[in-house]
Order: structure tokens, then sequence, then C-alpha cells
């Protein structure tokens, strides 16, 4: 028998739209956006009605997207296909009632994992590393003179946030050289695409983001003091997948800890990687949990090291002092561990 249309569009997406798809219907669920402002950008991620209002289904929406989008506001139009790599900018769009959903949040200094911009270990700068694509990028080192270890870290799907450029100084206080790059860089940057900065994540060319990330691993290697040969990374959510895919793309990626990022499709890729891996996942993230098992299948049987942590009473993203997910004992312990991770496949 013939499948549905429905089930055909839902076979046709590609994970990483599947994954930031159902991500922003779960911000909704969770009353991070509107229904309005959600379908907006699941039809961005989706590329078309047809498949957003499948995998909506799939979500076990049943109105699908059969909610009439607003009327767009002087002259713009509402986005049914992702940004390409040089969008015309959006003259503006329909207000929704929670503008932190399309803002960047103030970066939490009183969390306690929080370093500020001004800390004087630290010295930080915005860079721009040329390439195929300039890629803007977030650098930070320690200021004290010696040799360190190069950490790429890889932000969530709303891009490169004063959140990571935090994430990014507290790794170099912990003593390495830690790169942040913006990998929406080249459709014109995070605060240029705003709201559709997850469409275009999910349409973008696995292999384009990959050859950035590795721009950034060889910027890292230019850079004075640092310690050349072998490498981190980090990374969160959407970072968290394209740590795997770097891992396995990277043979000087030695050292790579994953925040709940679901496994890369297919799994098989990771027997590349010669990096130990260590997973980060909260206990609440059934989504990207039920996509361990495969990672843990590829590593053990191409001989890799891994090792998983599954933080109880925590939720997806339970590391973004910014986010609602935030957990400050799950963060904390995470934490501890990931610089352990660096230390002992790094630093030794």
């Amino acid at each position: 028998m013939p499948r549905s249309r429905r089930e055909v569009a839902v076979a046709q997406l590609s994970q990483m739209q599947r994954y930031l798809g159902e991500e922003m219907y779960e911000d909704y669920q969770e009353g991070l956006m509107t229904r309005r402002e959600m379908l907006r950008r699941v039809l961005g991620i989706c590329g078309g009605a047809a498949a957003a209002a499948a995998l909506l289904a799939a979500c076990g929406d049943a109105r699908g997207a059969a909610t009439p989008l607003p009327a767009p506001t002087n002259g713009a139009t509402a986005p049914t296909t992702a940004p390409t790599a040089n969008p015309t900018p959006a003259t503006s769009s329909a207000p929704t009632s929670h503008p932190a959903a399309t803002s960047q949040p103030a970066p939490n200094s009183s969390a306690p994992l929080a370093v500020a911009a001004d800390d004087p270990a630290v010295r930080a700068e915005e860079v721009r590393i040329p390439g195929d694509a300039p890629l803007s990028s977030y650098l930070a080192r320690p200021s004290a003179a010696g040799s360190y270890p190069g950490v790429v870290v890889i932000h969530e799907n709303r891009g490169l946030t004063d959140h990571i450029r935090d994430v990014a100084r507290r790794v170099a206080k912990a003593g390495y050289i830690a790169i942040a790059p913006d990998l929406a860089s080249r459709a014109g940057g995070t605060a240029k695409l705003g709201s559709q900065i997850q469409a275009f994540f999910a349409n973008a060319k696995p292999d384009e983001l990959v050859a950035d990330l590795n721009a950034a691993v060889a910027f890292l290697d230019q850079q004075p003091d640092i310690m050349s040969g072998k490498h981190g990374v980090v990374g969160f959510c959407f970072g968290g997948a394209y740590t795997l895919r770097l891992a396995a793309a990277n043979p000087t990626i030695a050292a790579a800890v994953c925040y709940y990022g679901v496994t890369p499709d297919p799994a098989s890729q990771m027997a590349a990687t010669n990096a130990a891996i260590l997973g980060q996942y909260g206990g609440n993230d059934q989504r990207v949990n039920s996509t361990i098992p495969a990672l843990e299948r590829a590593m053990e049987s191409a001989g890799k090291t891994y090792e998983k942590r599954v933080y109880d009473g925590a939720n997806h993203a339970f590391n973004n002092d910014t986010g609602p997910n935030y957990n400050q004992d799950a963060a904390a312990a995470a934490w501890k561990d990931t610089l352990a991770w660096f230390e002992k496949y790094l630093k030794a």
C-alpha cells in the first residue's frame, strides 16, 4: 500500500529538520512562544506547509498547521522556506507576546559557573576567521602566560549568544584557549537572522557547517601559546550534535563533550573518531536520549572511548542559565565532569 502524503512528508525531512521542528513545538508547549511564532518557525524549518503539518501531527498536535499565519506587517512576508546563505532582511514581522522567544537573554551573572566579561583571569575578543565563508567568532584565553590546549565551543540553535560567550570564558578560565564560532555566519550571523536562525540551521548543509568548525580548529592552531596536535570540543543541543560530527571528521579532536545532542545519522560515522567522548544528558530529555543507544553501539563496536552521564530530573538545555530549563545542580555536576574529561584527555 502506498504511503500517505503525510508519511512521505515526514520521511523526507532531514534529521536536523525533525529535531529543530520538534524543539520549536516543545518550546510552544512550555509557553516560551506563541502558536503563531511556533508555526512561523516550523514552516521555515520544514520548508513547506505539507511537511510542517506532518511534523506537527507527528508531535501529537491535532490542529497541524491549520491555524492561519498572522498577516505580515509593513510589507513583510511570512517565511515559508528556509533563509538562503545571503537572505534579504525582512522589514518587520508581526510581534509576539513573548519577546524573549526571539531575543537573546542577558547572561545570568549570578549563576555559580558564570565568568564575567571583565574577569581579569581571561582575555576575550571578537575575531573573524578567514575561509570559504568568513566566520565571526569569539576567542577567549587565559590571561596568564603559558601553553594551553585549544577547545572549540559550539552554540545551541540560538546561535552565538552572550551565554555561549560566557561558556567560552569558563573554558578559558579553566586553562584552555577557547574559540566559539558563529555557525550562522554564512547567512550573515546570529543577530541578522533573528528568529529565522533555526530554519537556517535545519536546512544548512552539514558538510559546510563541519567545514566551518574545521576552520575554527585551524584558527586555534595559529594562536600563540597553543598546545598543537590535539584539541577538544564541547557543544550544547544543536551544538552537541555537531560536537559529535566534528569529533568524527577531525582527527585532531582528542576529547569531546556532547551536551544533550542527538546522535548523527548514520551513527556509523562515529567509528572514524579519535576522540574520547563524554555524553551529558538530562534524565527527562527522552527525545534526545532515545538516540543514545545508537551512539553507544557505534562507539563500542569501533573500540572507541565513550561514557555518559544522565542527570535525573534535569530537562533538555539544563546547562543554559539564561533559559527556563536551567538546573543548577545538574549544570554544576556536568561542568565538573567536563573539566575532568578535558584534564584527562587534553592536558595529561
